[in-house]
């Protein structure tokens, strides 16, 4: 459930958690910000935390895979989901995170990202609290 002694591995440049307990409360070590380039990542549901949280300590981040988390809105987590759900996602990624190349495993197009830079910031996915 910890990644405290991740900062040690100086030379890292792929970070897999697949299948593992870490979740929304993921604290990412500083120190990758300058060497860690791909991050899979399991358990996750606040998208937005974990963007804002992965734009201030992973700037340098090319390579990113939210496949089969609930924040990654797509047929392997909901048959609820569709396509148009899965663009807006990739959307609003790219707005938070401008560096990527890659986004679960798919190359980010140049559309997508010129997308991204205009309605990026709108394409967040917003479900009514439960009263």
């Amino acid at each position: 459930r910890s990644l405290e002694g991740l900062s040690a591995f100086r030379s890292l440049e792929e970070l897999i958690l697949d299948n593992n307990l870490l979740g929304d409360d993921l604290v990412l070590p500083r120190a990758l910000s300058s060497w860690t380039k791909i991050l899979n990542l399991y358990n996750i549901t606040d998208l937005e935390y974990l963007l804002d949280h992965l734009a201030e300590v992973t700037p340098a981040l090319e390579y990113l895979s939210l496949l089969g988390n609930v924040a990654c809105p797509n047929e392997l987590v909901s048959l609820e989901k569709d396509e148009e759900d899965y663009k807006r996602y990739r959307c609003f990624v790219l707005h938070k995170l401008p560096n990527l190349k890659f986004l679960d495993a798919q190359k980010v197009t140049r559309q997508e990202r010129e997308e991204a830079m205009v309605r990026g910031a709108f394409m967040k996915v917003v479900k009514p609290k439960v009263s």
